[in-house]
Order: C-alpha cells, then structure tokens, then sequence
C-alpha cells in the first residue's frame, strides 16, 4: 500500500513534490528552470496561498486542504515547457500525471453527473475529507474520482460499505471540491424543504385537480434551503454557459433542464413537492404575482455572475401538472458585441454599415426564434449610441436594459402595444427607433410613417431568407410604393455551432457527396474538412459555443421595381444573388471550408429552395 500521508521529500510516494516535478518535467509541463524556482520558494508560495483560500473562506473549511505542490505549480501560472503558448493548468497537470500513473483523467462534466449517486453513495464529510466524488454506477462498480489515487485504504472502506468494486479515476482537486459543495449543498437544500413539506399530498397539476382540505400545499418562497437550491440553479446555469433555464413540473417529479450551445440537457430531477416553493421563489425574485398560476406572466432578475450584471427574463405558463418556468439568460457579453465579431464576412459587414448608417429608412432583421437576431440589433444599437443621438426601442419584453437606450415595454393592459406607442415616440424627437417586431399591419404603416418622416427604423421579421421579407410586408397590407420609398436593407441569419478548438481535426471528403446533400464546395474532387472529435471541454459533443451566418439583402433599384402587388419571389431571390447577395447556406458553407463548423450544422440550420 501506497500512503498518501508520507512526506514531501519521500521519493517513492508519487504525489510528493519531487516525484510530481520529475513526472511534470518528463511530460514537457513544466521546464527545470520553473521546478527550481517552485522548490526554491515551495515555504512562502505555500503560505500565500493558505492566506488566499482563509481569505475567501473565513470559516477554514476548504481553506483546510493541505497546499499541494500541484496547488502551488498551478498558482504560478507558467507557461507549458512543450513549445505550447498555453499554461500548465490544473487539468493540465492532472491529466499528466494520470497518464505517469497509468490512470484514466476524466474531466467530470456536471450536466452528465447523477444527482442521488453523487449524494447518497458516501456521505459529505468522508467525500470532503478525502477529496472523492462518485461518479456513476455501472455494470456493479462505482466509478470514483480523486487528485489522490493512492488513498488504497480509503477505496477498501468504500468498497466493504456499498458491496461494490471501486474503479478509480484522476480529477483535478478544485474540480472535486467544487462539485461536492455545490451537489451536496444542492441536495441538501432540497433534502431539507422536501422534509418541511412531508405529509400524503397529491398534486396532479391544474389539468387533473385532487381536491383536498385545509392543506398548505406551499413552502413559503422565503425558506432558506429553496433560496440556497434556487442560487445554486442560477450559479450552475451561469458556469455551464447556458442560455436558458427550463423547469417543468411532470406527474411525479419537476424536471430542471439547460440549453447549451442551443441545446437542451437534462440537469435534475426534483422532488414534486418542492416544485411550488421553486416557482414560488423565482416569481418573488422576478416582481410576479405569486398567487396567480392561471395566466401566463412574465417578469424579469437581475444577478451576479462574477463581476458582470446578469439580467435574466423569466416567463411562467400553466401546463398539465403545475407551472412551468423558463428563465432566459441575458449576459451583456453576449448580447452587446462588435459588429466585426458577429459572424460577417467583410462584404457583407460593408453591406450592413450602409444600410443602419442612413439617415432615415427600414433595416430589417429576420430569422426564426433563438437565431440571434437581439444580439444583432443590440450590438447594432450600441455600434451607432452616441451623445448626439437619441435611440428609443419598444420591446416586447426588454431583453437586456441599456442606460444609452429609452426602452419602453410593450404592455397591452394599458393600452401600450407596438402599434399605439409609435405616434408618441414620433413626439419624443428621435433619431432611431428600434421596434422589437412587426406583427401587425398598425405596427408596420406606424414604421412606414417613421420612416417617411426622417427616422432610421430598425426591427425584426419572422422570415425563413431575406427575399421573403418583402412579400411578409405586402401580405401584412403595405402598399409596394410605400415598401420602395422607406426599405433600406434587409438582413437574414442563423446560429451555427462552432467546432471545439480543443479537439479539432480535418478529414478529407467527396466533393460529389457534399454535392449530393446541396452543398456546393467548388470543382475539386476532394475536399478537406473538419469536425470536433470530442474531449472534456465540450462534453464529447465536438462543438464550443456558436457564431452566426447572415444573408445581406441591399434594396436596390432593380428589386424596388419588382416589387409589386404580384411579386415572383423567385425571381426576386435570382435577381438579388444576380446582384451579389450571398445565400445563408453559401456563407454558412464558406465557413464550413474555414474549418468553423461542420457540415452536418450546415446542413441543419439552412435549407435551398429547389
């Protein structure tokens, strides 16, 4: 047996600091020079870092850790000694050392995590104490994983106790430890409330109702274990890069899922009896009426995700067995961006500065739900907000408060609507106006007018391509001339998944094959491509966040012409590509032959008339 307790200057224990320098610098992670400057300063850089952890942990409980020398060599933030510019970080080192060890690293992902095998299989004290978290059960073993897989002891205790095998893996110790407070602490909380609320219940939602006496079938929205679980939602949310939260009350459980690079993952399942107290809760953060759960509402959070605001927009709509909430996550990161880091080719960018810096005209933006078109019109906006200008947007609701925007929210109980709000904010001397959608014929003439009268308009349509657009207008009831004397420019796009920078790599493909499936990459035979094989960063999906492709449509003379009571849209879509329009699936395709996507994105998110 291996103790993991023996002294740092022990050179048969694998985790001392010369057997984990010499293993380090084996692996190329770190050169000499840095091992020699991390031994010489090992007293004080260790000291440094117990009073950082004390800092962020007054209470000492995980600042009580022992400071490795892996926690001091990660610290230092060096430079990999392979040739690499990256750093030797945590997972870095880890995943080193496991292969020195002849171990498996395994980079847990928290989505893929079961909350009751985490929870349930040791308790969270031995968890924390000896840094080990179960990871799933398969076949009759536990899988567990630890920075310290020399703890032979602590595996044998483990395996007399649940009467299973253990298999161990290599993790990273923060991961570890970031995993048990958060999944322990989650279950806890919901543990805890889920025992207040103890006692028969039956609650089959609004559409099978149970009809029972004096019962308080709530916990109070104030209860600090649903308060802990709520921030614990948001939190895991915020370090999963999700977009939106779903919680969805079913017969016998509550279901938690996440949309991740517009995804959705199954998170949690939680008891059914706690599903009021989490809606309760949330509808208290939002300002939402707690006691109605028969209409939809809508409100809204703002929260802290590091040292950013966070707003998120929150909805509640009754479904067959309760409420169901979905939080959308507003991050200004995202939503605010530089035009040049949208996703346009330059042609295209040249294209789009002409049409929003006109002094007056209608820009249209179009694409389905969730095709980033806020985050084009938001980066737009703060592209051309400046002193000299008044910007005032009406939407529906507001997706993400700016102070150098007037942003009125349509609110139809007072009269407030996309169509009635126009005449007043003609009155308020603007110079752009940005209308969350034209969805009726009093809202697009109200445009039209704005427009005629020397604003620059800018909104949205629900459009499959930007050609369509123009015959979504005359369906709405504008007449053509009114369409030629105040459209400038239409603008249609999508979200495509960009491949993993960490796992990429190219293979060859027949062009006729791509061909066959209507993508048109040239006149080679061959072409090379590439995919993400998969790896710890983006949970073996190949994929790592998403970029967007557009379809510029200038209005020019010749599509003005033909834009009448009996348009050819076909003809339109010929003449507009005649003219130098790039299709959306031409420019997804070009960044498909850049190595940003893959085909199979391409193919799901454009289509080709035929």
């Amino acid at each position: 047996m291996i103790n993991s307790k023996t002294t740092g200057t022990d050179k048969q224990n694998p985790i001392s600091s010369e057997s984990v320098c010499r293993a380090l610098l084996r692996k190329k992670i770190i050169s000499r020079e840095q091992v020699k400057e991390t031994l010489e300063k090992i007293d004080v850089l260790k000291r440094k870092i117990e009073k950082s952890r004390l800092k962020k942990d007054p209470s000492g409980i995980n600042s009580a850790a022992d400071v490795s020398i892996i926690d001091i060599i990660v610290s230092q933030k060096y430079q990999r000694a392979d040739g690499s510019l990256k750093i030797a970080d945590e997972d870095v080192i880890y995943q080193a050392l496991a292969e020195e060890w002849g171990l498996p690293f395994k980079k847990i992902d928290p989505i893929k995590l079961n909350l009751n095998i985490v929870t349930t299989t040791i308790p969270r004290s031995f968890a924390m104490k000896h840094k080990i978290l179960p990871v799933s059960v398969e076949n009759g073993c536990l899988t567990v994983a630890t920075p310290d897989p020399f703890n032979i002891e602590v595996f044998d205790d483990i395996a007399r106790a649940i009467q299973m095998r253990v298999i161990v893996v290599v993790s990273s110790k923060s991961d570890i430890i970031k995993l048990i407070n958060e999944f322990f602490g989650f279950k806890r909380s919901i543990a805890a409330a889920e025992h207040e609320f103890a006692g028969p219940s039956v609650d089959l939602g609004n559409l099978e109702q149970y009809f029972r006496l004096s019962s308080a079938d709530e916990l109070p929205s104030n209860d600090k274990h649903i308060i802990n679980a709520v921030n614990h939602l948001f939190s895991y949310a915020f370090d999963q890069r999700a977009s939106d939260i779903h919680i969805e009350p079913k017969r016998n459980i509550s279901l938690v899922r996440m949309r991740i690079d517009g995804v959705l993952h199954s998170v949690y399942e939680l008891p059914k009896n706690v599903h009021s107290a989490v809606v309760s809760r949330i509808k208290n953060m939002s300002r939402l009426d707690m006691s109605e759960k028969r209409r939809p509402q809508d409100g809204r959070i703002k929260t802290d995700k590091g040292n950013t605001a966070v707003e998120m927009r929150v909805s509640t709509l009754p479904v067959a067995f309760g409420e169901k909430v979905v939080m959308r996550i507003m991050d200004p990161d995202i939503l605010f961006q530089e035009l040049e880091q949208l996703g346009f080719t330059p042609t295209d960018l040249i294209r789009y500065n002409q049409f929003i810096n006109m002094p007056h005209g209608i820009v249209l933006v179009c694409g389905p739900t969730g095709s980033g078109k806020s985050t084009t019109l938001y980066s737009t906006l703060r592209h051309l907000s400046s002193p000299g200008i008044n910007i005032t947007t009406v939407e529906d609701p507001i997706e993400m408060i700016h102070e150098d925007f007037n942003q009125i929210a349509v609110q139809p109980a007072v009269d407030i609507t996309f169509a009635t709000i126009l005449r007043n904010i003609l009155r308020q001397d603007p110079d752009i106006i940005m209308i969350g959608e034209m969805r009726d014929i009093e809202t697009a003439q109200n445009a039209v007018q704005a427009a005629m009268t020397g604003h620059l308009v800018l909104s949205t349509l629900h459009t499959n391509d930007a050609p369509s657009s123009i015959t979504r207008l005359l369906d709405l009831g504008i007449p053509p001339f009114l369409i030629q004397a105040t459209l400038v420019g239409i603008l249609a796009q999508r979200l495509v998944r960009k491949i993993c920078p960490h796992c990429i790599e190219s293979f060859e493909m027949e062009c006729a094959e791509l061909s066959a499936m209507g993508l048109e990459v040239g006149g080679k035979s061959r072409v090379r491509l590439y995919r993400g094989k998969g790896c710890i960063n983006c949970r073996g999906t190949g994929y790592f966040g998403r970029t967007s492709i557009f379809e510029v449509l200038p209005y020019s003379e010749t599509i003005k012409k033909m834009t009448t009571a009996g348009t050819d849209l076909q003809s339109m879509r010929s003449k507009a590509r005649e003219e130098g329009m790039v299709t959306l699936r031409e420019n997804a395709v070009k960044k498909l032959l850049k190595g940003i996507t893959t085909y199979q994105e391409v193919l799901r998110v454009t289509w080709e008339r035929v």
